[in-house]
């Protein structure tokens, strides 16, 4: 099974990129109303994906002990469209600069 990290960073991406598709899908509904498909498709993938990054986000700030406001940031990174894509970037630096130090 790969790490929580792994599974958190695809997670995030994955979230982002469903955002996209539900804010291009409500674009088609709500402005030229060409179709509805979109929302249909894309809403229900990013119920799944939104879950999945929250459950990954948990998994991850338990299994490397963040701190209560990283891992509030980090499930609050989940609600404005592509602030996963942000976040995750933001905490593999984080990581990246600790291992450097240590």
């Amino acid at each position: 099974m790969p790490p929580p990290y792994r599974i958190f960073r695809i997670a995030a991406v994955a979230e982002a990129i469903s955002w996209t598709g539900l804010l291009v899908g409500m674009y088609l509904k709500y402005v030229p109303e060409s179709t509805e498909a979109g929302v249909w498709l894309f809403g229900r993938l990013h119920g799944a994906l939104f879950v999945v990054y929250l459950v990954a986000t948990l998994w991850v700030a338990r299994a490397e002990r963040w701190s209560l406001r990283r891992t509030a940031a980090g499930l609050l990174a989940s609600i404005p469209p592509l602030t996963t894509l942000i976040f995750e970037r933001w905490v593999s630096r984080r990581r990246a600069l600790v291992r450097a130090a240590g």
